[in-house]
Formats: C-alpha cells, sequence, structure tokens
C-alpha cells in the first residue's frame, strides 16, 4: 500500500561545493526515486549546516573586504541555501524521474518556519555559524553587533546563534496543495527559516532549527504515514562503538526516552533524530518513524532493517 512520507536528509551528506552536491543528489535521487516508482508521495528535507555556514562566511568576508556594503541577515542566508539545495535536489529528481520515463513535477518551496520569541533556545545560543576570529575581532563584533561569540574548540572565536524549537510550517497549506497535485515537494530546507510572529506579523530571526525537529513538524502537518530521518548507520545502537553494542530494530517512545535518559545517543549527532521521530510517533497512532541508511529506505519500509519508532 501506497504511503506518504517524509523524508529527511542530512546536509552534510550533500557536500561541501556546488560541484560536489550536485554530484551526490544525482545518486541522492536515484533511492528517492525507487519509493516514487513504488507508488509513495514523496516529501523531501534538508540539512543545510555546512551550506549556510559557507554562504555566511562568504558574505562575511566580502563585508570585511569591502566588496558589499553590509554582510548577510542570518535568515536570508537560510533562505539562500534553500534556494540553491533545492534546485539541485529537484534538477536531480528530475532527471531521474525522466530517465525512467515518469511524468512528474518537482518543486522546491522556501519555507517560513514559525518559532517562539520566547523559546529558552534564544537565551542560551549554541550553534556556531559563521567565520572564525580572534578573541579581541570577536570582542569588537559582539560589542558592535550585539552577537554572541565564543570560543570553538580552539579554533578561535565564533558567532552562535539559538536553536529553537519549531511551532509551525508557515506554508504547509502550499505544500499540501503541491502534495495533492502530485508533485514531488522539496521544503523546510535547513530546518526552514525561522520567523517569529509580532502584531501580526513575520519576521526573521538568527537562528538555526533542527532540521529533524522540522521534518517530523512538517510530516505531522501534512499527515504523512511515516517519516524517514537518514543517517550514516543502518541502525540506531545503544553502548555505539563499544564491544557491547546492541542495534535497535524497534522501540516504543518509552523506550526511547529511557534509552535517552541513560545517555545512549550523542548530543547534535543521533540524539536529535530519535527526540524527531519520538515526535512524530507520538503525533497520532499509527505513524511510524524510521531512522536508516538512504539506500535501506526501501527495506525499512517493509520492516527489514533499519530502526522504526511506533506507538
Amino acid at each position: 500500500m501506497s504511503k506518504r512520507i517524509v523524508i529527511a536528509l542530512g546536509g552534510n551528506a550533500l557536500g561541501n561545493t556546488p560541484a560536489e552536491q550536485l554530484s551526490l543528489v544525482t545518486e541522492t535521487a536515484k533511492p528517492i526515486v525507487d519509493l516514487i516508482a513504488q507508488g509513495n508521495e514523496v516529501i523531501i528535507a534538508h540539512g543545510n549546516g555546512p551550506q549556510v555556514g559557507m554562504i555566511n562566511l562568504g558574505m562575511a568576508t566580502a563585508a570585511e573586504a569591502k566588496a558589499i556594503k553590509s554582510d548577510m541577515p542570518f535568515p536570508e542566508c537560510g533562505a539562500m541555501s534553500q534556494g540553491y539545495i533545492g534546485y539541485h535536489l529537484q534538477n536531480a529528481i528530475g532527471n531521474e524521474l525522466i530517465a525512467r520515463g515518469m511524468t512528474k513535477d518537482v518543486a522546491t518551496v522556501v519555507t517560513q518556519v514559525l518559532v517562539d520569541e520566547n523559546d529558552p533556545a534564544f537565551s542560551k545560543p549554541t550553534k556556531p555559524v559563521g567565520a572564525f576570529y580572534d578573541k579581541e575581532t570577536a570582542e569588537k563584533i559582539a560589542a558592535e553587533k550585539g552577537y554572541t561569540m565564543v570560543e570553538d574548540a580552539g579554533r578561535g572565536y565564533r558567532r552562535v546563534v539559538a536553536s529553537p524549537k519549531p511551532i509551525d510550517v508557515i506554508e504547509k497549506n502550499t505544500v499540501s496543495a503541491l502534495i495533492k497535485s502530485g508533485c514531488v515537494v522539496v521544503t523546510v530546507g535547513g530546518g526552514g527559516i525561522p520567523v517569529v510572529r509580532r502584531d501580526g506579523k513575520l519576521y526573521g530571526t538568527p537562528a538555526v532549527i533542527d532540521k529533524d525537529f522540522a521534518s517530523a513538524k512538517l510530516a505531522e502537518l501534512v499527515d504523512a504515514d511515516m517519516l524517514i530521518i537518514l543517517t550514516a548507520v543502518e541502525k540506531v545502537a545503544i553502548n555505539f562503538g563499544k564491544p557491547d553494542q546492541k542495534n535497535l530494530d524497534s522501540l516504543t517512545p518509552d523506550e526511547a526516552r529511557r534509552y535517552i535518559d541513560e545517555k545512549q545517543f550523542a548530543p547534535g549527532s543521533m540524539l536529535p533524530k530519535v527526540q524527531a521521530a519520538i515526535q512524530f510517533a507520538e503525533s497520532k497512532p499509527g505513524r511510524t518513524a524510521l531512522i536508516t541508511l538512504l539506500e535501506k529506505a526501501h527495506d525499512g519500509i517493509e520492516g527489514k532493517t533499519g530502526t522504526a519508532i511506533h506507538l
């Protein structure tokens, strides 16, 4: 039976240059189109960590060199990354569909994602972005622009921004309409452009929304049957990397929370994936979140591999 599936691609899997990314997504498109060919409705979300960092760094460097009048605000950097990653994905998926004789449109939606201005994350920025600076320059930038600058792993000082939780996807009705029309949609790129609501209006805010949480929220809003969170391993494991490592075939949300309490999953790596999977699985009975490799997605849907999280 066909399913409505949201696939969350990691930004680190998309390459470090535009040329590398375009080459990689050509291969990424093949298992995605396999799922489409089997009659599934597929929506693609993706990360943008390396890409938005490159854009932010490039704009900041150009501004410092006086080549442009000012650096680019962070929400605009996120929008730029959505555009060029989306172009590469829709190009690659579209070409793969044509190669198989399939007629189906692919579209990217530049997506705003609502966050709470009072989210505690705004008082504790943690996500490093942009260029590295020496301490003196970082202090000057912090004083002039009000940025939070922190030392990052001995490599210098960087700006950090908040990583708030997503509340809503502003363009959800547009995305739903495109899905219903038979279109393959690329959306909530990089977790979406973070916006806050003030006096009935939306305003971009400097933050980075975790793409797994944004993907889970999107999957909930478009009434998806399944959320597939792609990662570098075939299954979630406990005691990862140790002699007694154990791969997990399936988890209930309560079992997953117990492992979280035991600190089995690394922050910034597997932890947000498991947390996002729990969020989606609990949003409605019958929904399943699957964590696995892209090339194993089809087998995972059939219950042959991956780690499934469901009620």
